[in-house]
């Protein structure tokens, strides 16, 4: 339903930096064929892929209000890594990792530009 999302970031190289290990944490990995200096593409499997990058319009990248990417991991323990690892990254915390509503087990954070992130899981450990 979703052909791809995208994030803004007003610094590219810092946003890659900050994204790379993150997504290899969730085993996804770049798309070195889409990704260029601006823009940097992540998939996993034959998911949706995850865009990073500068707008289009050339005007700053800005976090939407009310706005989030939520990215699924395969467990509990991917989530708490993966969130442990933006949090040493740079970002700031919006939610500690914990069970919601069962079975959804979310974390989430800002990353460098500001924008929401959940990481979740669906699957009962």
């Amino acid at each position: 339903m979703i052909g791809y999302s995208m994030l803004g970031a007003n610094d590219p190289a810092k946003a890659r930096a900050f994204y790379d290990p993150l997504m290899a944490l969730l085993g996804a990995a770049v798309i070195e064929q889409y990704s260029t200096q601006k823009r940097v593409w992540y998939r996993k499997g034959d998911a949706a892929p995850l865009v990073i990058g500068t707008p289009h319009d050339g005007q700053p990248a800005t976090a939407g209000n009310g706005a989030m990417v939520a990215i699924p991991a395969n467990t509990r323990a991917q989530v708490d890594a993966v969130h442990a690892k933006a949090l040493e990254l740079g970002a700031a915390n919006e939610g500690d990792p914990g069970l919601r509503t069962a079975p959804f087990y979310g974390a989430y954070f800002r990353d460098l530009d500001g924008n929401k992130i959940c990481l979740f899981t669906m699957k009962p450990e």
